[in-house]
């Protein structure tokens, strides 16, 4: 996310005096509400679905992931390399190439 991104969104929150609401819990409860309405936009099919409505719920999760970043003052880049870190250890390339197991089925 670029750095004018996240300006943007940041004032959004401080213009509308939103801070005040967002603890940890009520924002990783808003990112589960929205990843659900992103989840609903292939309930019937897994083909067709509407782009725009999928943009939008994906970016409604992206900025609540973006505000819980900044109220816990994580840096993305961090916690990610760290995550891939851990998801690279479980998962080598020669046990799970192609493979959909589980690292403990390996």
């Amino acid at each position: 996310m670029t750095e004018q991104t996240i300006v943007r969104i940041r004032k959004f929150v401080s213009d509308r005096d939103w801070s005040q609401y967002h603890t940890p819990a009520n924002l990783a409860k808003s990112i589960s509400i929205e990843a659900n309405e992103l989840l609903e936009c292939f309930q019937w099919s897994d083909n067709d679905y509407n782009l725009q409505h999928v943009k939008e719920e994906l970016a409604d999760v992206l900025v609540y992931c973006r505000d819980l970043l900044d109220v816990l003052n994580l840096d993305e880049d961090e916690i990610v390399n760290m995550k891939m870190d851990m998801n690279e250890a479980k998962y080598p390339v020669e046990k799970s190439k192609g493979s959909n197991k589980k690292y403990t089925e390996f």
